[in-house]
């Protein structure tokens, strides 16, 4: 593929050489307190902001867009993130007019929404085979920490809170396994993995206990592999007192297929972005929804829905909450989204998706040149780059015209690739990709230095990035606004 991606390079006022300025950069007005009808308390003494005419305003975030790279784009293959397409049904449905309600409504008012609400409950229970759904968590990452606090509470109506202070969590597992387990207040037990990948039981006995509180889990594991003793596993943690957490970061593999209740996890959390295509919001509004066993139900968020003794709905709260942790509903729009996705695909959809994950991941694996040190793996694996920096060979992918997979995670495997391509591309999308893997492998160490040369940004500095964000917009003259 012979890629160049667009580039929009202009002069600042200042003279400065800039890719699209920001609309900071273009033209300016200074409003002042008179130009405003409103209180004086209210308003600044003036304030400078662009003004930009229509046309201007469409033809700058169309160059952005232009500039950018997405799923609509082509491969986006970032292993465990879960790429997938969203299709433009999803968004038509969350614009219909129906679906603006105000969330203060009154429940005799909103059983529409009510209901789908509970409708979704009742669908995620199904394929994760939990007994009960809270819609609140606005994330992924908010509902294992929500996920949490339930097994704290859960503890605690034992009196055992104070003795089980422990969260055991895999070296593989998401780096917000860690993080969730110590904003809950825990200590993180890290549990090695075997020779295979995979979680050793011998290792595990030994490291429960009375102050196990739980074990989280992503099954299949962030290389791909599905724990086959998920039993024995369960057991340990059980017989110990414990609570089983399944991430579902990755249950996109599993889909009407298998699930986490019936393996034994007591508490999970769905990655409505990763399994059921709503848009990942570049930070903005997500959601995360947890299920639990029926011994888990009564500690879950405040409101919960559920379906009165006359067949209406209404907003109930758990007896044992572990109270809110969102305002009203949730993020409505974005499991409105996920309900049209399901409602779409029914079972025998959702069944198609995650073997199509499976496949695709297996046939873009035959395809490339490149160590897959462990095997076999499910919706993605993990390439090792070799003597190759992993993040070097990434940008030379650039230049293909695809995203790089994600890089040097988890660490188990030297310089890894973590790559899932999704079901979404199709045979011709997954050669594409695989070419670019094949041509970033025969670049020169001097070629991946240079990398990228074909995208709209050249190579930044990304630790200084980091280490040095600039986390305010900033006039013309660089002073903070």
């Amino acid at each position: 593929m012979n890629y160049q991606q667009a580039t929009w390079e202009q002069e600042t006022e200042g003279g400065e050489a800039v890719n699209e300025p920001l609309l900071s950069e273009k033209r300016m007005e200074t409003v002042s307190h008179e130009d405003v009808d409103l209180p004086d308390e209210l308003v600044r003494d003036e304030l400078t902001l662009p003004e930009p005419a229509e046309p201007e305003v469409a033809s700058h975030y169309t160059r952005l867009s232009q500039m950018n790279y997405s799923v609509e784009h082509g491969p986006y293959p970032l292993g465990s993130c879960t790429m997938k397409y969203n299709p433009k049904f999803i968004e038509d449905v969350a614009a219909l007019e129906d679906a603006a309600m105000h969330p203060d409504r009154p429940e005799a008012d909103a059983q529409g929404t009510l209901t789908l609400l509970y409708r979704l409950q009742e669908y995620l229970a199904e394929i994760g085979g939990m007994e009960t759904v809270t819609l609140q968590p606005p994330a992924g990452a908010a509902g294992e920490f929500t996920g949490l606090l339930v097994a704290r509470a859960y503890h605690r109506s034992n009196d055992e809170d104070a003795e089980r202070r422990e969260v055991i969590v895999p070296a593989s597992a998401h780096g917000t396994n860690f993080a969730s387990a110590a904003m809950a207040g825990y200590d993180v037990v890290e549990l090695p993995s075997n020779e295979d990948g995979r979680v050793p039981v011998d290792a595990l006995e030994e490291a429960v206990g009375e102050s196990t509180a739980a074990l989280m889990l992503t099954n299949p594991n962030t290389l791909g592999l599905f724990e086959r003793d998920i039993e024995d596993i369960a057991e340990t943690v059980h017989e110990a007192g414990g609570l089983l957490y399944y991430d579902g970061a990755n249950l996109n593999a599993l889909l009407g297929r298998a699930r986490p209740g019936d393996m034994g996890f007591d508490i999970m959390h769905y990655n409505v972005h990763k399994t059921f295509a709503s848009p990942h919001g570049g930070g903005g509004p997500g959601a995360g929804p947890i299920g639990v066993i029926d011994e888990l139900t009564e500690f879950l968020p405040d409101p919960h829905v559920r379906k009165a003794d006359d067949g209406s709905f209404e907003l109930s709260e758990p007896a044992e909450s572990v109270g809110k942790v969102h305002g009203f509903h949730g993020n409505w729009l974005v499991l409105l989204k996920t309900y049209a996705y399901i409602s779409r695909l029914g079972d025998a959809g959702l069944k198609d998706t995650s073997a199509m994950a499976v496949l695709n991941a297996n046939y873009l694996a035959s395809q490339i040149d490149l160590d897959i040190p462990y095997e076999p793996f499910h919706h993605e694996f993990v390439a090792s780059a070799g003597d190759v920096d992993a993040a070097e060979f990434a940008k030379g992918m650039l230049d293909e015209g695809v995203h790089p997979p994600t890089t040097k995670w988890p660490e188990i495997v030297d310089e890894a690739l973590m790559t899932e391509p999704t079901e979404a591309l199709n045979k011709d999308q997954l050669d594409i990709l695989a070419e670019a893997f094949t041509a970033a492998s025969r670049k020169t160490p001097e070629q991946l230095a240079a990398a990228p040369t074909t995208t709209a940004a050249a190579r930044i500095d990304q630790t200084g990035a980091a280490r040095n964000p600039r986390l305010s917009w900033r006039d013309l003259e660089g002073n903070d606004e």
